[in-house]
């Protein structure tokens, strides 16, 4: 197996997705900074390697992989034990929706570059960025509390063991903590994150472990 690259950002919650992943499989990787407030991923060698601009970007197995749910089930694919996803097709189905609850409804109306566009189109400033952040991390998170009210629903969203969903929810956690939601509301989840963040999997990928020295 070649050396495998991980193009990321230490605060990127896409990024500590498949960081997680990569620790919960104990896959070595080397993991390469592209710094968002530089606007290095806008950069042509950025570019060259995902056409979106976006983190993170995997180089594996001769190719390049982007989007970090797609990762993540290759990994799992890869690389099954221990597999993220159950083998129970109804349970599967339950736990890829918690993910793009999240992924896909939460994170990208979150995302900086879509806060400051709408913020600058309405004389917006920080307070308002803060506010709209709230607003639909509160919101979405709300509606994820309600999902994980299921009997499968364990120590962590499928049993005691972590897996996909678990990937997607503690990084949402991290942001919701950082722009100051309140989480009384979400007390599975709350509970979910304690738990996943106990594991050393966990620990590694979390922002704050996989910031560089000098960033």
């Amino acid at each position: 197996m070649t050396d495998i690259v991980l193009y990321d950002y230490w605060r990127s919650s896409a990024s500590f997705r498949v960081r997680i992943a990569l620790h919960l499989k104990a896959i070595e990787f080397t993991s390469v900074t592209v710094n968002l407030l530089d606007d290095s991923h806008r950069a042509q060698a950025h570019l060259d390697r995902n056409p979106q601009g976006f983190v993170p970007a995997l180089a594996i197995d001769g190719v390049m992989m982007t989007q970090s749910l797609a990762i993540i089930e290759y990994l799992d694919a890869r690389w099954p034990d221990p597999g993220l996803v159950p083998a129970d097709p109804g349970e599967a189905a339950r736990l890829r929706a918690i993910a793009h609850a999240i992924a896909i409804d939460i994170h990208p109306v979150c995302n900086l570059n879509v806060v400051t566009h709408h913020a600058a189109a309405f004389d917006g400033d920080a307070d308002d960025k803060a506010d709209w952040m709230r607003h639909f991390i509160d919101k979405g998170l709300r509606a994820v509390e309600a999902l994980a009210d299921h009997p499968r629903t364990g120590r962590f969203l499928h049993g005691d063991v972590p897996g996909l969903a678990d990937c997607v929810l503690v990084p949402q956690i991290y942001n919701a903590r950082r722009w100051g939601v309140d989480l009384a509301a979400m007390p599975r989840l709350v509970d979910i994150d304690a738990a996943c963040m106990a594991l050393p999997a966990f620990q590694a990928a979390a922002p704050d472990t996989a910031r560089p020295a000098d960033g």
